[in-house]
């Protein structure tokens, strides 16, 4: 499939692959997800749904696409900001709100979070643990709005991120659905733009906000358009290491770390195991 190189959703000039959608494409996965967000309500029996609005573009998508499905008053919306957050990410989780006309709460995180500092003071001063409570402590407070209100939780998950395991067990991934949870990054990026997300809000820096300063790319190594090439190409797609290096253009190193990650994150993908029987 050809198509004209699009600014708004692809992060180079040249990107090692395009995986971008057809119009008509487009359309259906709009169509399947908003089905499927409004299916899931109604089997669950519930009022509604729950989203952790993070200001970034997978719960932007998520909320546009809920919207669509349940309408402005089936999904409530909860930011949470803590110290290492970025203020204006946070205003832009406030702005999404408003623009869809949702209600939404602002929980500010950082009390409960020292409480667990204060309670292990020395596993306070590791960065990823430290980062991983902030982000169950979401994943808590999302299910308590959610038990309260007889509604689901819907997650923000992409195929990327389920792929490379970059999420918290039983934190980000601590949910009830993950609608997007089929797209690629740059997929997620284009339906957005698709649906209308502001420009601004569709290309800005991925960040899971568990410290300050903490973006996506430096946590991988890699920028999403790379990693997604890699995971399309070899891990989904079954080309070889060697092919995949051909065909994309990429350094073995950016494979190997690719199939790293995907292969230590297993665990996250799996129920938890018990002794066979």
């Amino acid at each position: 499939m050809s198509r004209t190189p699009d600014q708004s959703v692809l992060l180079s000039d040249d990107p090692p692959l395009d995986l971008r959608l057809s119009d008509a494409e487009l359309e259906d996965a709009r169509d399947r997800i908003v089905s499927f967000i409004a299916d899931l309500v109604d089997d669950a029996g519930a009022e509604g749904a729950v989203l952790g609005l993070s200001g970034g573009i997978d719960s932007t998508l998520t909320a546009h696409l809920a919207v669509e499905a349940l309408g402005e008053d089936g999904l409530h919306g909860i930011t949470m900001p803590a110290e290492v957050n970025d203020p204006g990410v946070m205003s832009d989780a406030e702005r999404v709100a408003h623009d869809l006309g949702i209600e939404y709460d602002v929980i500010e995180i950082q009390p409960i979070a020292e409480s667990f500092f204060d309670a292990v003071p020395e596993a306070a001063a590791d960065r990823m643990a430290a980062g991983n409570v902030y982000v169950r402590t979401r994943a808590v407070l999302n299910y308590f709005v959610a038990n309260a209100e007889n509604r689901v939780v819907l997650g923000t998950g992409n195929r990327a991120e389920a792929m490379t395991g970059y999420y918290t067990k039983y934190g980000d991934q601590a949910v009830d659905c993950n609608p997007i949870g089929n797209l690629y990054k740059q997929q997620v990026r284009q339906l957005a733009a698709h649906v209308g997300v502001p420009r601004d809000l569709v290309m800005q820096e991925p960040t899971a906000g568990m410290w300050e300063g903490q973006t996506d790319a430096d946590e991988m190594g890699l920028d999403y358009d790379t990693v997604d090439a890699i995971l399309a190409v070899h891990v989904d797609g079954g080309l070889s290491r060697a092919a995949t290096v051909r065909e994309l253009g990429v350094p073995e190193a950016a494979v190997d770390r690719v199939v790293d990650l995907h292969e230590r994150s297993a665990h996250k993908r799996a129920m938890p195991p018990a002794p066979e029987r």
